[in-house]
C-alpha cells in the first residue's frame, strides 16, 4: 500500500525519487518523504498530502547520489508529518522506509524506550529504525569486511520482527551504501549500469533500466554504485535471476487522457486482445495455457474449484463461477480471501484453488493461498503483475497481460480476469463433455469480444448525460440476474470507490425481500438487463420499482425497442452471448462512475482512504 523508491549511483538521486514517487501515487497514500545523503549527513524532508506538497517543501532538492523516497498509507498513527517516512534511528545513524505492518512493535518499542531511545512518531516503522541503530551499536567492525557490520545489524533487527516488511535502509557513516530487505511486502531491484534502483513495484523503473530482480521473502540485498548482492536470511549469498524488463514509460503515463481511469477504460479492447493472444486453439477448439504446471491427467481429475479474491477480483470470481459451472460442469465455490484464510473449511482432494488478484500482492489473497497450499491443495494464480508475490507463491497460473493499471478503481483488470476465466471454462469444458462445435463457437465469441467492447465504448456521451442527471443522488441500487448479478456488484463498488455515493448491488429478484423498501423518487435503480434467459423476469422487477416511484436506468441490448417505454433512461450496449455479457455491460457502469465522480469534483485516480495494492490485512 505504501510506496518505496531508492537510488544509488552517480546521478542526482532526488530527481529519480520524486519521479518514482509520482509513479507510485496510484498505490494510495496520505503523506510522502525523501532522504538524500549529502556530504556527512542525511537530509530528510517529509510532508502531509500529495507529492506536490513534498516538492514545494523541498524547494531546491538536496544534491546527492544516494537516497530513499516513500509514500505512506496510514496504518499506525494518523497522517501527520511526524508519522511520514523516512524514519530516523538512533541519533541519525540510520534512515529507512518501510512498507508492511509489524505486529509486535509495541513490545519492541517498550524495550527500546527502556534503553533510552526516543520516539517521535506513532508508527511501527520507527521501531525498526531504532532496532537497526541498536544492532549497529552492538556489532563490532570487521576490518576486512566493510559491509558486514551493517548487514549483521539489519539481520539482527529483522529477526525480531513479527509481521511483514519491505525495507530500504541507508546509513549516515556509510555513504554510497544501501540495504533492502523483504518479507511479505514486495521489493524489486532495478539493475542499471553504474546505478541501482529499489522500488515497491516496477513502475518507477520504466525508462530507467531494462533489467530487474524481484526479491523473495527472507532475502536481503546490499547495493552500491559498483554492484549488488543478495543474501538469504538462513543460507547466505544466493544467485539471483535477472529478468528483462520491457515496460515503456508511456505505459504509466496518461497519454492525453484526463485521468488514468478513463485511459484504462478505453484500453480494454487491447487488454482483452492481449489476454487472449496465443491462448485460443482452433485446431482443437480449446484454450491453451502454458503456466498451469499441471498435467492433463491432474486437470481432468479436478472435482471442485475454489475461486478466491478481494474486491473487484471477488466479483470476477463470481462471474467465473457461472462460466465454469455452465461450460465445464465443475462445482465452483467463491470465497472472500480474507475469510478463507481463517475459516478453515473442509476442502476435498482434487480441489483446485485459484487466487485472483490484479497486483499479485493482495495480503489476504496471498495468505489464503498459502494456507490452502499448506494443507496440500494445488494453488494457481490469475494476476496481472509478473514476478509478484502471489505469482511466485502459487504452483502455477495465468497472467492477464493487461498492462499497468494505475487508477485505484480497477477497470481493465476486471474485464481481463473475466476473459481469462472464460478461457479456463472453455479449457476445462473441452477436457470433459464439451463438443468440438461448442468449443469452436466459444472461440469465435471470444475473438469478437474486443470489437464488441470498442462498440460499447461509443455510449460514453450518452452515459455522461445520465451522469449529469443523477450526480447528486445519495443512494443508488444496481440490479441484475445470473451473469449480470456480479456486474451489479461491480458497478456499485465503482460508484462507491470514486464518487463516495452509497450504492448496493443485488440480484434483481431479491428486491422484494427487503431492498425495495429503499426505493423512492431520489434513489435511482440501475437494471443491467441485456437480452437473455432472465430478461422477462428482470423486466417485471423493473416494473415493481417504477410502480413505487423510483427512477430507473436500464443497461439494455441495442435492439431492445420496448425498454424505453418503461425506463427513465436507457444506455444501449451491443449484443453478446450471456457468458460474456458481464464484460460488455460493465463498460457503461465504469463510465457512469467515472463521469459522476468528475462532476462531483472527486479525485478519480486517487480516491480517499483507498490504496491500489492492499498489502496489509
Amino acid at each position: 500500500m505504501c510506496g518505496i523508491v531508492g537510488y544509488v549511483g552517480s546521478d542526482d538521486a532526488a530527481e529519480f525519487l520524486i519521479e518514482g514517487l509520482r509513479r507510485l501515487e496510484y498505490r494510495g497514500y496520505d503523506s510522502a518523504g525523501v532522504a538524500v545523503v549529502c556530504d556527512d549527513d542525511i537530509a530528510v524532508t517529509r510532508s502531509v498530502g500529495r507529492i506536490q506538497s513534498l516538492v514545494d517543501r523541498l524547494g531546491t532538492p538536496p544534491a546527492g547520489s544516494l537516497g530513499l523516497g516513500h509514500t505512506r498509507w496510514a496504518t499506525h498513527g494518523p497522517a501527520t508529518e511526524e508519522n511520514a517516512h523516512p524514519h530516523v534511528g538512533g541519533d541519525g545513524d540510520v534512515v529507512l522506509v518501510h512498507n508492511g505492518v509489524i505486529e509486535n512493535y509495541q513490545i519492541l518499542k517498550d524495550g527500546l524506550i527502556e534503553k533510552g531511545y526516543e520516539f517521535h512518531s506513532a508508527t511501527d516503522s520507527e521501531v525498526i529504525a531504532h532496532l537497526v541503530a541498536e544492532g549497529l551499536r552492538n556489532t563490532p567492525v570487521v576490518e576486512d569486511q566493510p559491509h558486514s557490520r551493517y548487514v549483521t545489524a539489519v539481520q539482527w533487527a529483522i529477526a525480531q520482527l513479527r509481521g511483514t516488511y519491505g525495507l530500504a535502509i541507508i546509513f549516515r557513516d556509510k555513504p554510497g551504501f544501501m540495504i533492502a530487505a523483504r518479507f511479505g511486502s514486495p521489493l524489486v531491484i532495478g539493475v542499471g549500469r553504474g546505478e541501482y534502483f529499489i522500488a515497491s513495484d516496477a513502475s518507477p523503473l520504466a525508462g530507467r533500466t531494462d533489467r530487474i530482480v524481484y526479491l523473495a521473502d527472507h532475502q536481503l540485498a546490499v547495493l552500491t554504485a559498483d554492484g549488488f548482492s543478495v543474501l538469504h536470511r538462513d543460507s547466505g549469498k544466493v544467485r539471483v535471476n535477472i529478468q528483462p524488463f520491457e515496460a515503456d514509460s508511456g505505459e504509466v503515463s496518461m497519454n492525453g487522457y484526463e485521468h488514468y481511469m478513463l485511459k484504462e477504460i478505453y484500453e480494454q479492447p487491447d487488454a482483452l486482445r492481449n489476454a487472449m493472444r496465443g491462448r485460443l486453439n482452433d485446431q482443437d477448439a480449446t484454450a491453451v495455457f502454458g503456466g498451469l504446471n499441471l498435467t492433463p491427467q491432474q486437470l481432468r481429475s479436478v472435482e471442485r474449484i475454489i475461486l478466491t479474491g478481494c474486491g473487484t477480483s471477488w466479483h470476477s470470481a463470481l462471474v467465473g463461477e457461472y462460466m465454469i459451472e455452465e461450460l465445464s460442469r465443475i462445482p465452483v465455490t467463491v470465497e472472500y480471501a480474507s475469510e478463507l484464510r481463517y475459516r478453515n473449511p473442509p476442502i476435498e482432494n482434487n480441489t483446485l484453488v485459484f487466487g485472483i488478484t490484479q497486483s499479485g500482492e493482495t495480503a489476504d489473497t496471498l495468505a489464503a493461498l498459502n494456507e490452502t497450499k499448506r494443507k496440500g491443495h494445488r494453488t494457481l494464480a490469475i494476476c496481472n503483475v509478473v514476478g509478484s508475490s502471489i505469482a511466485q507463491a502459487s504452483d502455477g497460473g495465468v497472467y492477464l497481460h493487461a498492462g499497468p493499471e494505475i487508477g485505484v478503481a480497477s477497470t481493465k483488470a476486471f474485464t481481463s480476469q473475466c476473459c481469462v476465466l472464460a478461457m479456463l471454462a472453455l479449457y476445462f469444458g473441452r477436457m470433459r463433455h464439451m463438443s468440438f462445435e461448442t468449443g469452436g463457437r466459444i472461440i469465435e465469441d471470444l475473438r469478437r469480444l474486443p470489437a464488441t467492447i470498442e462498440q460499447a465504448l461509443t455510449c460514453d456521451a450518452e452515459v455522461r448525460k445520465v451522469a449529469e442527471k443523477y450526480q447528486s443522488a445519495s443512494n443508488v441500487l444496481y440490479l441484475g440476474r445470473r451473469y449480470n448479478f456480479p456486474t451489479a456488484l461491480e458497478g456499485a463498488l465503482k460508484l462507491k470507490e470514486i464518487s463516495y455515493i452509497h450504492a448496493e448491488g443485488y440480484p434483481a429478484a431479491e428486491m422484494k425481500h427487503g431492498p425495495i423498501a429503499l426505493v423512492d423518487a431520489d434513489t435511482p435503480s440501475i437494471f443491467i438487463m441485456p437480452r437473455g434467459t432472465t430478461y422477462d423476469k428482470v423486466l417485471s422487477n423493473m416494473e415493481e420499482v417504477k410502480a413505487r416511484g423510483g427512477p430507473v436506468i436500464a443497461i439494455a441490448s441495442s435492439d431492445d425497442t420496448e425498454i424505453r417505454k418503461i425506463a427513465d433512461d436507457v444506455i444501449m450496449i451491443p449484443e453478446a452471448p450471456e457468458f460474456l455479457q458481464p464484460i460488455v455491460s460493465v463498460i457503461p457502469l465504469q463510465l457512469l462512475s467515472y463521469h459522476i465522480a468528475v462532476l462531483r469534483g472527486c479525485d478519480v485516480d486517487k480516491p480517499r482512504n483507498l490504496a491500489k495494492s492492499v498489502t496489509v490485512e
